[in-house]
This record gives C-alpha cells, structure tokens and sequence, in this order.
C-alpha cells in the first residue's frame, strides 16, 4: 500500500530517501504536473550539488507576464482573476532566465510555442520525439521517478477514488514498461481536488502509486488559457475543413483559435446549413474540390484526438460528437454496417450468432465476456446445462434466451477518446459539473491507443481500424512547401518552436486508415519583424512531414487536394490557395527547377487571393453572428477586450516603422477621450515621461 502524507516537506524528505543517487524526474505534460511538489524538491536540491536533478517533461506552462510594462500592467488583474493561486514552476523560470544550476538540467520533447528560441539551454536540451514515443525516450533518459497531479473522490468510509485525469497520456504505460522491464521508478500521486474526475480507463486503484501526496498547497487552481479570438483567416480555413469531415466520421482537432474556427464551423454547418453551404460555394470558387461535406449530421461524429480541447467538448455538449464506438470488435462491425440495435435485444444476438462472434453454448468465459459488453444480464448464470437468472430458466442454447435474459444497454461504448486535456476556466467547470452519464462519453485513455494504430492495451488494431471509419485527422502546419513537404515543429536553422507532438503520428494513421486523409492546415501568410511572408514556400530547411506523406492541405483560400498528385499537380494547387500577393515569385521558382511547365496559368478564380476579398466573402456572416469572434465565450470583459485590441495594433505597428510613423502622425491631432480605468489599468493614469505621454496618445488613438 501506498504512503499517505500530508505535507510537502515530508513528501520530498520520503522521496530524496527512496531514490539513490541522482533524480531523473518525469512529469506529466501540461496540467498534469504537481506544481506544489515539483516546485518543494526543486528548491531543496538546488541547493545541493551533491544530488543532481533531470526533469523530464513537456508543455511546461506559464501564467503570462507581459513583455513590455504596458502588457504588464494590463495582464496583472487579468492573470489573478483567470489563474488564481496557480504556482508557475521554479523550474520554468530558471530555465527562462537560463539560470538553472549546474547540477539540474532540464529535458523537454515539447515546448511552448515559440518561447524559447532565444534560449541555448531549452535549445540544447530538447529532445525531438514524436508523442507515441515519449515513453520510449524518457525511459532511455533514466527516469526514476514518475510524480503526478491526481483527481480524487472522497467517498463514505473514508474511501477514495483516483482518477489521472486530464492525463493518463503516457502515465500508464511508462509505469507499465517500468514493471516490465524491472526499471525502478517510484510513482507520486499529488491530489488536486480542482481537477476533474474522469472515470473509465483513466481511473486506477491506490496500489497505482507509491507514495500519495494529500497536502492543501497541491489542491490550487489549474493552468486555464483564455480562449483566444477567432481571425477571419482561422474562420475561412475551419469552413474548409468542416467540408471535408463526412456524416459519421472521426475527428481530430487541436486547441486553439483554428481549433474553436473548426468547431464552430461544424455547429454553423448543422445549426444553419443553407449558411454554410453558401460559404462553402463562395469559399471554395478560387481552388474547386470535388466530394465536399456540407451535409446535416445524421450519424454524428466519433472524436478520437490526443487532445480534448474546449472545441470537441463543444461539439459532444451540442450533441455532434454522438457517434459511439464499442470495446468490442463482433460489436463494432455491426454497429459499422448498421446492424447492431441501440440497446441489446434478441435482433442483436441473432446477429452476432449469423457473424459466427457468438456460439450457440455459452462457456463461462463467453458468459462473463458478453456480461461485461452488457448483452447479457449481469444476474445471468450458467448451471449445468441450464440458464438461470431472476426466475428466469431455459437450456445453455442463446437461440432460447428469453428477453429478460438480456442486459439493459451495451457497456464500455464511448464517443470520445482523448489522451490529455487543457483549455480555459469554463473547460473544467462544464467537466467538473457533468454527471456520471455525461462523463461515460468521454474516455481519457493512453496515447498508445489514440495516436497509433499497433496493438495496446484492450484495443487491438483491428478494432482501432474499425472504430477509426472516414477519419480526418486535423492538425496545423507553420511552413507548407510547393512540393508537400510540412514543416511545423522547427525554424529553418533548427531552432525549435514547438515540437512534433502527435502530428507524425496521425499523418501516417490516415495513410493507412482505408477511408480516412490528413488535413494539415496553415495560415497563407505571417507578418511580424521580417515583414510579410508567404507561408507556401519553394523548400524549407526543416521537414516534420515529407512530401510523400502529402495529402489535404487548407489555407483560408482554399483546399489542395495532394494525395496521389504529381509534383506539377501539388505545385499548381498549392499556388492555387496562396496569398495573391506571392504567386508569381512562388511559380517562376517552380518553374525555374522545372517542376511547373513554362506556359502554365494561374486560373483567373485564383488570382484574388487576399485579405481584403476575404474580408468582403465573410463580412455578411460575420455580421449575422454566424463567426463570432470568441465562439465558445470569452474570460475577458468588454473593457478588456477594447484594450487588447488596441495593444495588438501598438504592437504589430512597433514591428513596422512606417506602420508606426502613420499611428504616430494620426495621434497628433486633438487628444480623444480615454477612460480613467482603461489609464489606471495601463498605468498611464498620471502619465509624467516623454514615452508615456506618447504611450497614452497612441492608445488613445486606437481605441
């Protein structure tokens, strides 16, 4: 049985005792950290150079600070109002400063997003694994101790229940290939009653663990990114791609504003379809797709994603995600061909009979197996020769089974996996308030299972390939070349920006999945520091997906079509969905290495791709609250909102000189009217130095 203790002191003094020599520390990413216990061993071993630390993680988050002292004065309510007593990792910001010690380093296989390309240490130690590997590699690192944040119930008796929550990702099977192969690791449950309880598979019993941690500082709030604002470019791209999902498909998205654009674009598309078709028809005239879905969902759709994000959850709450999949694969296939009845019935064991899945005499193993999918009554039994259950009785035959025999509803059916989870306050709460039904939806489960399709756990491949029908795996690129190739994890010198993640891994599931395609989906342009950019490039350094792994590509123009293409073919319809503005320099180059014929034409429908179209083609459905910009709800006020929107104008002017010359020159005219608290806010209210008067003009004129 596992250790009980009550404070973090004793916790860390426990677990420096049980483990000899270094601490090669692995930790759930993301919310599954326990902030509290990391942080106390953290500061008692950087102390002590005679005990060296390796952290093993990723995605280790932080409440955001600001970079200039107008962001800072701005985000400091807002943080403590969204993050409450949430603790940022010691680690993380030693790792920020670069001033982690010498004896404690720091090993990630995925990083916040662009956070740390300045940084040589977080350069250096990052490791590049694709997620279904994760465990492989931080094994292979020395992993000796596994520490966790926990959910628990308290029960009557004093009993309690554990769940991994929003993070049985890679938990289960690292302890489990620890066992196997005689690794010692020592396993830390932190309990966090702010977590949401998932039950199923990710539940485990307490001889999961070896020490738990019940101590108040680990029950603090969890990490909650505000949902961000959907862009006109994020909501063209996700209208796109609902188009490409058929009726009882599966789904995978990420988080983020293309994530919730997706969602959202889905709702639109079965709330308010003559809408959507509508969309879809003017949308799609600049690169035409034959076999479009802009159908109402009869079947409903499967979500099967390592992330659940706000999105999937929206779209199982509207009921979109309905689409069950059953622990069993005689089940499965008749589900799949329509045979199988919503709830058991004498129809259902007739069918299994004519699959050959279910004998005429039940065996005892057959009777517990069929119980345990909730065909057969949990009362039934098996006596001889004879049948019994609750003043039931006929011979061992199936054929005679009376239907009181039967059970009430089939067990273990889901119609959402996921791996982990992360999203903003109301994410939570909605899972926190859910009843144990609602919550059944939903299985939390390891990544082996969602992101490959191999033999794991209870879930064999053919299973996984029956339950996977019409898949469309959706994730987002940064670098899209002319020939297929994606680049979205690194820069071209190598820096990383992210990491893989599951992307590899879901690319080449809808290689083999019959039915199923890749959407990679980017944006056609980016603007920062360097200027604008196309996004559609000639070639790039750095390749996360090869070109011959190539298949649907979205930007807000359009959809390419590249499975099966030739290279004159991907060439033409990715300049197809490029920015306007960079098609000519983007075909001569093509052409210059004789990959694009030297008479090849742009189609005139093409030659229109830019912001401004774009902008007039949605402005109607913008208008009739059709893409809202925060679909799914907003952490900040409307006070807030205006300020940050005149923030993002300062800030994207600043990288541009002639930008910022004309914001500076429009505010030189008479001063407009600021609210006090928007100044007070700023910290402009008792604006003294050159640079805050200015400050406070440029403010006022972007309001």
């Amino acid at each position: 049985m596992p250790a009980l203790l009550t404070d973090l002191d004793t916790a860390v003094n426990t677990l420096l005792a049980r483990v000899d020599g270094p601490v090669h520390l692995a930790l759930p990413l993301g919310i599954g950290k326990p902030n509290a216990l990391v942080n106390a061993l953290y500061h008692r071993m950087a102390t002590d150079p005679s005990r060296p630390l390796r952290i093993l993680t990723a995605l280790s988050l932080e409440k955001p600070a600001g970079a200039s002292e107008l962001e800072r004065h701005f985000l400091a309510p807002l943080v403590a109002r969204v993050f409450g007593d949430y603790p940022d990792l010691a680690y993380v910001k030693a790792a920020r400063a670069q001033a982690l010690p010498a004896h404690i380093e720091l090993r990630e296989f995925f990083v916040k997003t662009a956070d740390y390309l300045g940084n040589d240490a977080a350069q250096q130690g990052f490791i590049c694994s694709n997620y279904s590997l994760a465990v492989r590699d931080m094994l292979a690192q020395g992993a000796n101790v596994l520490a966790q944040a926990v959910a628990v119930r308290r029960e009557a008796g004093g009993r309690r229940r554990y769940s991994l929550s929003g993070n049985p990702d890679l938990t289960a099977d690292f302890v489990d290939q620890c066992r196997t192969l005689g690794q010692p690791l020592l396993v830390v449950a932190v309990l966090n009653e702010q977590l949401p309880f998932m039950p199923g598979t990710a539940e485990v019993g307490e001889d999961f663990f070896d020490l738990i941690v019940d101590a108040p500082e680990g029950h603090h709030a969890l990490f909650a990114p505000p949902n961000p604002a959907v862009s006109k470019a994020d909501y063209a791209i996700g209208l796109h791609a609902a188009s490409l999902l058929p009726d009882g498909g599966t789904l995978q998205i990420g988080i983020g504003s293309l994530g919730d654009a997706i969602a959202q674009a889905l709702l639109l598309r079965e709330r308010r379809n003559g809408e959507f078709r509508a969309l879809i028809d003017t949308l799609g005239r600049a690169a035409p797709l034959a076999g479009r879905h802009t159908g109402r969902f009869e079947q409903g759709l499967y979500g099967c994603s390592e992330m659940f994000a706000n999105g999937l959850l929206q779209l199982l709450d509207a009921g979109l995600i309905r689409r069950r999949v059953y622990p069993d694969l005689a089940l499965q296939r008749l589900a799949n061909a329509g045979r199988l009845p919503a709830a058991p019935s004498l129809a259902a064991v007739q069918a299994l009979l004519a699959d050959g899945a279910l004998a005429p005499q039940l065996t005892p193993a057959a009777l517990a197996h069929w119980q345990h999918l909730g065909l057969l009554h949990p009362a039934l039994r098996l006596d001889g020769d004879r049948l019994h259950c609750e003043g039931l009785s006929c011979a061992n035959d199936v054929n005679l089974l009376p239907a009181g025999m039967l059970g009430a509803a089939w067990r273990g059916t889901v119609a959402m996996h996921g791996g982990f989870f992360l999203g903003p306050r109301a994410f939570y709460q909605r899972l926190r308030d859910m009843s144990d039904g609602e919550l059944a939806d939903i299985a939390m489960t390891r990544i082996a299972f969602v992101n490959e399709l191999y033999d794991s756990p209870g879930a064999p491949e053919a299973l996984k390939r029956a339950q996977r029908r019409d898949a469309r795996f959706i994730n987002t690129t940064m670098k899209m070349t002319l020939l297929g190739a994606a680049s979205s994890d690194a820069l071209a010198d190598g820096r990383v920006v992210s990491g893989v993640g599951g992307q590899y891994n879901f690319v080449a599931q809808a290689h083999a999945l019959a039915g199923a395609r890749s959407v990679l989906a980017l944006r056609a342009t980016h603007d920062n520091a360097a200027g604008l950019q196309s996004n559609l490039v000639w070639s790039h350094a750095n390749c996360t997906i090869p070109r011959h792994l190539r298949d649907l590509v979205v930007t807000e123009y359009g959809v390419a079509d590249l499975r099966g293409a030739t290279d004159a073919e991907c060439v033409q319809r990715l300049l197809c969905i490029a920015d306007s503005r960079f098609q000519q320099g983007l075909m001569h180059e093509a052409q210059a290495h004789g990959k694009l014929a030297p008479d090849w034409q742009l189609p005139e429908a093409a030659r229109h791709n830019t912001p401004e179209a774009l902008k007039a083609l949605l402005r109607p459905a913008r208008e009739a609250g059709a893409l809202p910009d925060f679909p799914f709800g907003t952490d900040l006020d409307d006070d807030e909102l205006r300020i940050v929107r005149a923030l993002k104008k300062l800030k994207h002017a600043s990288h541009h000189p002639l930008e910022l010359l004309q914001l500076a020159l429009a505010s030189l005219g008479p001063q407009r009217a600021v609210p006090a608290a928007y100044l007070q806010r700023l910290g402009l209210d008792d604006a003294r130095s050159l640079k805050d008067v200015v400050l406070r003009r440029l403010l006022a004129a972007n309001l």
